[in-house]
């Protein structure tokens, strides 16, 4: 079972723009490809900010002249690297309030970028797939369970489980994996168990 990574989400076709690249230039190009906001490089590739519409915005309000990259973009660049899982990738945006992630190669350079969009394709995944990493990679090889004894049923990413464990510790980790699962949006547990090896007053057994 392995996450996605920001490799296989992200757009290998990048649009930037230079430090010097005129405030009408940037707009353009926004409208053109119709991105929200574009990388700010250097000679090397290597990106040093991004400019976003909120930055266009927020400069045409403040007026002052005919601005550059240099004068509006957001610095410095908050960027991954391709090999991330996309949960990290998402962890980030979120840590640090951005739409989109400039990817960089080991030495730095731009090679993608991986926006928001990107990563609501993880909850595009064909319900039949998700159900296959389940029961493959969650039941039969992390969890060595038989399939046949556990029902997964998935339907626009929620995954219902049903069928009996042998163990009632072993449900909230069964749960906890599906979870994990990239494209499921909601797991439904129905899941019993034989024998009861919950120690007694724990939040677990509590909420069973």
């Amino acid at each position: 079972m392995r996450h996605r990574t920001v490799a296989d989400l992200m757009a290998p076709t990048v649009i930037s723009v230079q430090r010097g690249t005129p405030f009408k230039e940037i707009a353009r190009l926004l409208d053109e490809f119709d991105i929200t906001a574009v990388p700010v490089v250097d000679e090397s590739e290597h990106p040093v900010g991004v400019v976003s519409e909120a930055d266009l915005l927020h400069r045409r309000v403040a007026g002052r002249g005919s601005p550059t990259a240099a004068d509006i973009m957001t610095s410095p660049a908050i960027t991954a690297a391709p090999e991330w899982s996309v949960v990290r990738a998402a962890r980030v945006m979120g840590r640090h309030a951005v739409k989109r992630l400039p990817v960089v190669d080991a030495a730095g350079r731009l090679v993608g970028v991986l926006s928001r969009r990107d990563l609501v394709q993880l909850f595009l995944r064909r319900d039949q797939s998700i159900r296959e990493e389940i029961v493959e990679d969650v039941l039969t090889r992390t969890l060595q369970l038989s399939p046949s004894a556990l029902s997964v049923e998935v339907t626009d990413g929620v995954v219902t489980l049903s069928g009996t464990v042998g163990r009632r510790m072993l449900i909230p980790v069964v749960v906890r994996l599906c979870h994990s699962v990239d494209g499921v949006v909601d797991v439904i547990n129905r899941l019993g168990y034989e024998h009861d090896d919950m120690p007694v007053g724990s939040p677990t057994a509590t909420e069973q």
